[in-house]
């Protein structure tokens, strides 16, 4: 974020940390995302659900605070003075609605991984957590926070490509094509720590939640076909989704982690009656822009033909790269900016959006809606949340 919107309190916000330990590699990508703009103080930690390695972890990171579990580090932290004001969990997500809960009840505020949970139920439970107390629950789909996507949903509205008639998106990797025998593949392909859906709730996610932000539309029905095509494996590794939207717009969506030759090729296509948007995050600083009847248009971060939205989260000037590491950044400074708010009873900034529960609910419906229809030879099924 620029300086101006980045300095308004000198006192970094204290944060915890469930998970995430020296062996998670998006543990790492949280710490780093929660210093970029010197917001947060990493200053405690439950860094594994083993606790010599949590012991280990809190060690190499500095921390003085280093608990076994949550629940102590949750029940401890909220009598010190100096405790925690926030979390982040980034445990596997069975994990999720239990570390949440013993810190939202102890009115510290919540930043966490997706998917909100491992189910349905967990998650409609999560939701009924926010709403007895004050805590803040921000939840990390990092994609939404890239400019020129920020930019894209701003055009969107603005009514730029006029109105909404498409959303084709997909997130293809291949990283699970074949049987993997490590701690990321382990859990992920686990139904009971990944929930049902194994690349519907890993990746999917990311696609749905990014489809309904960018288009500013709530899908209203989906039909799915989902497969699990390496032998043995218990959750889905590809899935192809048919959305429908409010309003009648229609949307594709694929998500596959057996699609080879892709690393993370998040892609989104937006047309309405006007024109037509699309955006790469594997080329997440430009945005292709074409009206009805005119040549392609190529819009950049930071540059010619940029608006607020983008401007507001970009650090450098056009032609130096930003990307996913700044996405992260970007919803914890986006949080900071809510969680500061808070502190000091003051009003928040309307320029200021980040995921919350209720887009992480969505997104597990979105799941468990996408197991039923494929288990119904791809049944239409509504979405009622």
């Amino acid at each position: 974020m620029g300086s101006a919107a980045v300095k308004k309190q000198s006192q970094r916000i204290r944060l915890g940390m469930v998970g995430g330990g020296s062996d998670a590699f998006i543990g790492g990508v949280h710490r780093i995302a929660a210093r970029m703009d010197d917001r947060f103080e990493l200053v405690a930690g439950a860094l594994s659900s083993t606790p010599e390695r949590s012991r280990k972890s809190g060690e190499e990171l500095g921390l003085s605070r280093i608990y076994d579990d949550y629940t102590k580090m949750a029940q401890r932290e909220v009598r010190r003075k100096d405790g925690i004001e926030a979390v982040s969990i980034v445990t596997p997500n069975h994990v999720h609605y239990l570390a949440a809960r013993e810190f939202l009840k102890r009115g510290i505020h919540v930043i966490c991984d997706k998917p909100l949970t491992s189910t349905l139920a967990d998650a409609k439970k999560l939701v009924k957590a926010t709403e007895t107390g004050e805590a803040l629950f921000i939840l990390t789909h990092n994609y939404t926070a890239y400019p020129m996507v920020r930019q894209a949903r701003e055009m969107i509205s603005s009514g730029d490509i006029g109105s909404v008639r498409v959303v084709q998106v997909e997130y293809p990797q291949d990283w699970l094509s074949i049987e993997q025998d490590f701690k990321q593949a382990n859990w992920r392909t686990d139904p009971e720590r990944s929930g049902a859906g194994g690349c519907t709730g890993d990746i999917g996610t990311h696609a749905y939640n990014l489809a309904c932000f960018v288009s500013g539309l709530t899908v209203n029905s989906l039909a799915a076909d989902i497969q699990a095509f390496v032998p043995g494996r218990q959750v889905d590794d590809n899935a192809h989704v048919m959305l429908r939207f409010n309003g009648g717009a229609r949307g594709m969506l694929w998500s596959s982690q057996v699609a080879v030759g892709n690393e993370n090729a998040l892609r989104i296509r937006v047309y309405g009656d006007k024109g037509g948007l699309e955006w790469a995050q594997e080329d997440p600083n430009y945005l292709w822009f074409t009206p009805f009847g005119e040549p392609k248009r190529l819009i950049t971060r930071n540059g010619a033909g940029a608006g607020n939205a983008a401007a507001r989260l970009s650090r450098v000037p056009p032609g130096h790269p930003e990307g996913y590491l700044e996405g992260f950044a970007n919803i914890y400074t986006e949080a900071a900016e809510a969680i500061i708010a808070a502190r000091t009873g003051t009003a928040v900034s309307s320029e200021v959006m980040y995921p919350t529960v209720h887009d992480g609910l969505k997104g597990v419906e979105f799941v468990a809606a996408c197991v039923k229809s494929s288990a119904r030879d791809a049944a239409w099924v509504k979405l009622e949340l």
